[in-house]
């Protein structure tokens, strides 16, 4: 071993570092007596687990501590349940842990010859048993104050909210072959029923990877991106059709299949699911999205730019921009989706263009231009991207946007308008206005409606994507005011006793029938049907601090302190006022862990939200501005054909 480490020392010029499983290995570490190395598995005719075999016998497990809480402490009844998955075997390699992918399905280039740091040393069995031993010590500290009935949380120190918090999310981590890979959905020893809720989820992991970089934790959300983007180029089938590639996964599960040509060992896999095992079936097309914006962040607080400039990142980047922008039958310059495709996977009546999409979309955008690096051949894919930018900036702000004024003008408008200059270009009847917003409508404020359509206004008020729009710059200034604004003047409404309703109001009666198919699950005022999610704090937080309004959050997150820890943490909140733990809500979910986090690290911290902000693009503006002067309602001018 030592001939190894002189070999790295003279390659990288650098000390030696103990191995690890990060994907950030590179080529110079093909000298080494390396430990781990890829292989394919194949699984159910054209799935392939790409599995990592480790060289001890590590315990990747899920760190799972439950408490049960009562009023006066800790419960003498404590359940502290250890998830373990099994170990995998060990079997040396002589080479690191480039990938290489069939060019049928997406070739992945992987260049990291100047590369020489391993980062993180998860797997060093010396860090596993000094984490092990000081596990333990804290498992037998607790059980010592259960009992002895004391009325502190643990004698540890968790003697607050945040510690609770802080202390849950570690225990929700997955680990895959040593090294922490994510954060599990939810952690509810009560539930016996787990369903997909023991599975790391994109969309779940971002809050928890927020947190984790503002705690200055980087290997493990560098570990998320990297073997998130590994399941990118997988194949996937559902009944014989294989979505396009670029596809992100909605989540994965760390699992033990048996080791080739030896029964008795087994072997850790990453199984993912890209929505074929999903309610509904419907491919998760914020995945990707959400996966670019926690990059650009990585790289924003980490200062570790490498890592986006690698060449299995850039292809990952431009296979997810190609996969958005291809052309189709659409004339709208919004992405459209099928129900069920982001945070709110069921059937809600969101299909065609929502907003939460078109704002994340926008975000992305921005954010793949800010790292994209210049590459023979695109031009067209720099392009396009610029040219749907701008499109897709002046469609939401222009068509999205209400307030008082523009409900009336909606009131007074005209259908069946047949020209290129018309005023009522989606033919949206008036009679579309439902009474509850004619009186919900402040005099000051307003907000992007939720889906626009031919002939249909969604007028509901969705709040991920209003708060995203004014996060990523997709919404003015003025109009990112307005919508806090609203906020403020609905805040019996929006925020009640725990911040924050998903969308605004419920579907009840004929049209919940309809819509959602009588869904028992989105019964009115509950789930994504207007229930109260804790997680929505984190992004109201970074839209406040981004228009110096802090005091919007901060006052939401006094409202969630007074209940979300005896309530033991809970996945959402049902009716109106949000005063009932959702019927069928997990306990202990993660992401309303992490987003309580996040949002009180950044108003102890505003100026760290810049890692998620982006401002308004110079460019977009004058672009946007020429569009509005010189008419937005103008006729289109004539063409020529030669035949």
């Amino acid at each position: 071993m030592a001939t190894s480490e002189g070999v790295l020392q003279v390659l990288s010029g650098a000390a030696p570092r103990l191995l690890s499983s990060d994907l950030g290995s590179s080529n110079s570490d093909l000298a080494l007596y390396s430990k781990c190395h890829f292989k394919s598995v194949k699984n159910k005719g054209s799935r392939y687990f790409k599995s990592l075999k480790c060289s001890s016998m590590i315990r990747c497990h899920i760190g799972s501590y439950n408490y049960r809480r009562l009023v006066g402490g800790f419960d003498r009844n404590a359940a502290i349940n250890r998830l373990r998955l099994l170990g995998c075997k060990c079997q040396q390699a002589d080479h690191g842990s480039g990938v290489g992918m069939d060019e049928g399905n997406g070739a992945r280039f992987v260049d990291n010859a100047n590369e020489s740091n391993l980062s993180g040393s998860m797997n060093s069995q010396k860090k596993l048993e000094f984490e092990d031993s000081e596990r333990l010590k804290r498992e037998k500290e607790m059980l010592a104050s259960a009992g002895t009935g004391t009325t502190t949380f643990y004698k540890s120190g968790i003697d607050s909210i945040e510690d609770e918090a802080w202390s849950l999310l570690r225990d929700s981590m997955v680990y895959y072959c040593g090294s922490p890979i994510g954060t599990i959905a939810a952690n509810d020893p009560t539930d016996s029923g787990v369903l997909n809720y023991d599975q790391v989820f994109i969309r779940d992991f971002i809050p928890s990877g927020i947190a984790l970089l503002l705690k200055g934790e980087y290997d493990i959300v560098k570990n998320f991106i990297l073997h998130t983007l590994q399941l990118q180029s997988w194949e996937k089938t559902m009944d014989c059709h294989s979505p396009g590639q670029g596809l992100m996964p909605a989540s994965f599960k760390v699992r033990s299949a048996p080791l080739d040509g030896d029964d008795s060992a087994t072997v850790e896999v990453l199984d993912p699911d890209f929505g074929e095992a999903a309610i509904g079936r419907v491919a998760p097309v914020d995945s990707g999205l959400w996966w670019i914006i926690l990059l650009r962040a990585y790289g924003k607080c980490s200062g570790d730019l490498s890592l986006q400039d690698r060449i299995d990142v850039q292809t990952g980047i431009r296979m997810i921009l190609r996969l958005c922008l291809a052309d189709g039958f659409d004339m709208f310059p919004t992405l459209l989706v099928t129900d069920g495709s982001c945070m709110i996977d069921r059937r809600m009546g969101i299909h065609g263009h929502p907003l939460e999409i078109q704002s994340l979309f926008f975000s992305a955008l921005l954010s793949a231009r800010e790292m994209l690096t210049p590459e023979d051949g695109s031009d067209d894919l720099t392009r396009a991207l610029n040219n749907r930018l701008i499109a897709l900036s002046f469609h939401i702000r222009e068509y999205y946007w209400i307030d008082l004024v523009k409900v009336n003008e909606i009131y007074r408008y005209k259908t069946e308008e047949y020209s290129f200059d018309a005023v009522n270009k989606f033919n949206i009847y008036p009679d579309q206005i439902s009474p509850w917003l004619v009186e919900w409508m402040p005099h000051k404020g307003g907000y992007l409606i939720g889906n626009l359509q031919p002939a249909h206004m969604d007028f509901r008020f969705f709040s991920l994507g209003n708060f995203w729009a004014i996060v990523s710059g997709l919404a003015t200034t003025n109009q990112s005011h307005a919508i806090l604004d609203l906020i403020e003047a609905k805040w019996a409404d929006l925020v009640a006793e725990m911040p924050f309703k998903i969308c605004y109001p419920a579907l009840e009666g004929r049209e919940w029938q309809i819509i959602t198919g009588c869904d028992p699950k989105n019964t009115p005022w509950s789930y994504h049907n207007a229930g109260s999610w804790p997680t929505l704090l984190w992004q109201l937080t970074v839209a406040c601090i981004k228009m110096n309004r802090p005091e919007i959050a901060a006052k939401a997150v006094a409202v969630a302190e007074k209940r979300i820890s005896s309530d033991k943490w809970p996945e959402y909140y049902d009716t109106k006022k949000a005063r009932f733990i959702g019927k069928q809500a997990r306990l202990f979910q993660t992401w309303s862990i992490a987003g309580f986090l996040v949002a009180k690290l950044l108003l102890a911290d505003p100026n760290a939200a810049k890692m998620l902000t982006t401002e308004e693009d110079s460019e977009l503006v004058n672009a946007f501005s020429s569009l509005v002067c010189g008419n937005p309602r103008r006729k289109r001018g004539p063409k020529t054909y030669i035949v």
